[in-house]
């Protein structure tokens, strides 16, 4: 039901820097709500600190098999259990407060959370739960953490729980114009789906008897099991593309601003697209944003008919003039925004072109270029890894978006620490068995 809606959400720029906390209202809050944020920070070395405000122990009213003080001592361990599957080095605070009576216990709440919040180096950004969850203890911790956020300074991102339960789409309180998705890289949903079933009281029965039922029902679970992690951002503004008037700002400073040809890691890397063509010549191909033309002359080679664009006309006058003495290159201004130009294409190449954009503009992108392709067409796209401030999305989020959208088999992954590299076709055998030697 919210897939394709989530589809439409922009990107959440990840953290760069500076100290996260995540505070729970109640253990298991973390993990469905930020396991996939704990586990991205944890894979770049920057484990965030967990505060988990209730004991939980009011889960299970009425039950037979365990009492609550007894609940509490398993769900303290659950939420330890989980976290070490997330982020095994995140420190973990539990503050024990009674299940049900943080409204009771604010003022004290809020000076715990306060202290972990400045211990030591002051949080840069606090992760809470949605104030507009419809849950009391969600709004109360998720009021705290607005409050302190505000006061120290800090960045506010919010999670939603209990609004996968009760929303729809179409509801309006759900704050469409603030939600934002953060990619998750398939390892951070693996490990996200093995934390939650550590929370094992509240994704299976206790006993058979009704009262010790499972309390989070499997498919209110499956809500949480994505490729993306949904925040609600206090006053983030809107990624917005990055257009013409960057470009020709770029190339009016230096005619080769990323010194594509002068470099070698950007040969290197051209010559690690080239190796991973899975055809030896192709018959008609696209490059989008072939900027000075270094891939272009390469890539003409392997083709019969080569469309070159880029948004910028300088970038195209270099192009033309370093591939003057080939016939085969057709240049056109465009902006990849505005759609896919012609068709239909035996190969498409996109080389550090997609950060470019926004999510939802790469999301139709991909399926526009999906459709672009010849019967057993081919799809490359190679981008840099490591985080630009200004561009909307990063490399690694370029390539999950593109993975997801396109549906079509990976024939070659290639992954640097600097870029990252996939081919998908239509065609999927590999290069062994498309020559007859497999």
């Amino acid at each position: 039901m919210w897939d394709p809606w989530l589809r439409g959400l922009h990107a959440l720029p990840r953290p760069v820097g500076g100290r996260v906390v995540v505070v729970a209202a109640h253990p298991d809050d973390e993990t469905l709500g930020a396991g996939g944020l704990l586990a991205e920070l944890a894979a770049a070395g920057r484990p965030a600190h967990v505060v988990v405000v209730t004991d939980g122990a009011a889960s299970h009213p009425g039950s037979p098999t365990l009492t609550p003080a007894e609940l509490a001592v398993r769900r303290a361990a659950e939420v330890t259990d989980a976290l070490a599957v997330l982020s095994p080095g995140s420190p973990v605070t539990l503050l024990d407060y009674p299940d049900g009576a943080t409204r009771e216990h604010r003022a004290a709440v809020a000076a715990d959370v306060r202290d972990v919040l400045t211990r030591g180096e002051p949080a840069a950004l606090v992760v809470g739960p949605w104030r507009g969850d419809g849950h009391r203890d969600h709004r109360v911790v998720g009021e705290i953490c607005a409050e302190l956020a505000d006061e120290l300074g800090a960045e506010l991102l919010e999670y939603p729980l209990w609004m996968w339960h009760w929303g729809t789409p179409e509801d309006p309180a759900v704050p469409w114009e603030r939600l934002r998705a953060l990619p998750l890289a398939d390892r951070s949903v693996v490990l996200k789906s093995r934390a939650v079933a550590r929370h094992v009281t509240q994704v299976r029965p206790l006993s058979p008897d009704p009262a010790d039922a499972a309390v989070l029902h499997p498919d209110f679970v499956r809500t949480f099991d994505r490729d993306v992690e949904v925040f609600v951002t206090a006053s983030a503004p809107m990624p917005q593309p990055l257009g013409a008037s960057f470009f020709d700002a770029s190339y009016a400073r230096r005619p080769d601003p990323w010194h594509l040809a002068s470099r070698w890691y950007e040969s290197r890397k051209r010559a690690t697209t080239l190796a991973a063509l899975p055809r030896e010549r192709f018959g008609a191909a696209l490059e989008i944003g072939c900027s000075v033309g270094t891939l272009t002359e390469l890539l003409a080679a392997r083709c019969d008919v080569l469309v070159a664009t880029d948004v910028a006309p300088s970038a195209l006058t270099s192009a033309k003039e370093r591939t003057a003495h080939l016939g085969t290159v057709q240049y056109l201004q465009h902006d990849l925004a505005d759609g896919v130009p012609g068709g239909p294409y035996d190969l498409v190449v996109l080389s550090e072109v997609g950060y470019y954009l926004t999510r939802p503009q790469l999301a139709t992108t991909a399926r526009r270029l999906r459709d672009a392709l010849t019967a057993d067409g081919t799809l490359v796209a190679c981008h840099w890894r490591h985080p630009v401030a200004q561009y909307p999305l990063s490399g690694d989020d370029v390539h999950r978006t593109l993975a997801a959208e396109l549906g079509l088999t990976t024939v070659v992954r290639h992954v640097e620490e600097d870029f990252l590299l996939d081919v998908w076709s239509r065609d999927p055998r590999s290069v062994a068995r498309r020559t007859g030697l497999a």
